[in-house]
């Protein structure tokens, strides 16, 4: 049986059928009042289809140390192509790539100094940190298509989550494990942009002690601390991280820190905390295992205790690529999780046991959405 088009459905193909005529292009392009939007719209598109090349550009310029090297004085084409072994020619090719977005900037007599983006890149270890990581993703994405038909997790991404889905089955895991430490350290180098958040958006003096679940070597519990160190700060992990976040939080000076180690797909939570959080936690699971640790969550907090959620989400304005096209494909060769919008984190909280849900509100969204739920 035929299904009738709803009047949005006529209006969308009504709508195509005009875009792709050359005729409507051709016009567009003439007319004073459609030329400045096709050109926006053309830019935006060949960005996304040229948007790899200048990806490859900033890891070739992060990785042969021009990034860093600007970063303390200028330099000439000469000295960044004897840093990065590459003939004059090759060297010049790859600035001028650089210059054209933004991350280096030409001086006077061949010298070059970083540009807006290399500058703000240059200080960012989160970030640095990310450009390391994604050179597996970007294996992994040199076939989407094999990608998506060999089902999650079956790329180069995954084995940073492997030691988490070993855990879980009660596979032993070892605190050397080589995709333990990696995945480890990348956390904590990015947690920061995060923490940032998070801070500024919550009132953290309201608390008595805070549980941070998934919390790793305690990066995030180390930017509490600097600011609230009144606060008392546990954290839960897997048994091969905390072994290691002891070390790491005693080197801080936060030798105080309650660590707990377990999974929190097998083992009760610790109890005694009334605000628990879970920072960049929930979209790297599956809604069975993210439901299960919601219920979890409600039965280890006291009556009007808090749980908080920071994580970039699905569907936040201004940055709906990020969240299904980056963290949907992502997830997907990581072999986990998927992107949830702040809407569906609500109906899932609900579900638990959460009696009132808000929203804090965040300067940076595209790095972490804020969700606090009452107990």
């Amino acid at each position: 049986m035929s299904v009738k088009p709803t009047f949005r459905e006529r209006f969308l193909l009504w709508r195509n059928g005009w875009l792709m005529q050359p005729s409507f292009q051709r016009m567009a392009m003439r007319l004073p009042g459609l030329r400045s939007v096709s050109r926006r719209h053309a830019a935006s598109m060949f960005g996304v289809i040229t948007g790899f090349v200048y990806t490859k550009t900033l890891t070739a310029v992060v990785d042969l140390g021009w990034i860093a090297r600007l970063a303390v004085a200028p330099a000439s084409t000469a000295e960044l192509g004897a840093i990065a072994d590459l003939p004059h020619a090759a060297t010049a090719r790859l600035l001028a790539a650089a210059a054209s977005i933004d991350l280096v900037e030409a001086l006077p007599g061949d010298r070059w100094t970083l540009g807006q983006r290399g500058a703000a890149l240059a200080s960012n270890r989160g970030a640095l940190a990310m450009i390391e990581h994604h050179k597996l993703f970007y294996d992994d994405l040199a076939d989407p298509v094999a990608l998506l038909r060999q089902g999650r997790g079956g790329g180069k991404l995954a084995r940073f989550w492997s030691y988490a889905e070993s855990a879980g089955r009660g596979e032993p895991a070892r605190a050397d494990d080589v995709e333990t430490a990696a995945y480890s350290t990348l956390m904590a180098a990015s947690q920061p942009m995060v923490a940032e958040q998070v801070l500024e958006s919550l009132d953290f003096r309201r608390y008595r002690r805070l549980l941070d679940i998934g919390g790793g070597h305690g990066a995030f519990l180390a930017e509490v601390a600097a600011r609230h160190p009144s606060l008392e700060l546990a954290l839960f992990d897997l048994p091969p991280v905390v072994a290691a976040a002891s070390d790491v939080l005693a080197g801080r000076g936060l030798a105080k820190v309650a660590v707990h180690g377990g999974s929190f797909r097998d083992d009760p939570l610790p109890t005694g905390a009334d605000l628990i959080s879970l920072v960049r936690i929930l979209h790297d699971h599956d809604d069975e295992v993210v439901q299960a640790l919601l219920a979890s969550v409600h039965a280890a907090l006291p009556a009007g205790g808090h749980l908080l959620i920071a994580e970039p989400m699905a569907g936040t304005l201004g940055a709906e690529a990020m969240g299904d096209a980056y963290f949907g494909l992502y997830l997907w060769a990581m072999g986990s999780g998927r992107p949830r919008s702040a809407e569906a984190y609500r109906t899932m909280l609900a579900r638990a046991g959460f009696a009132r849900v808000r929203e804090l509100p965040s300067a940076l969204p595209m790095v972490a959405r804020i969700l606090l739920a009452e107990r």
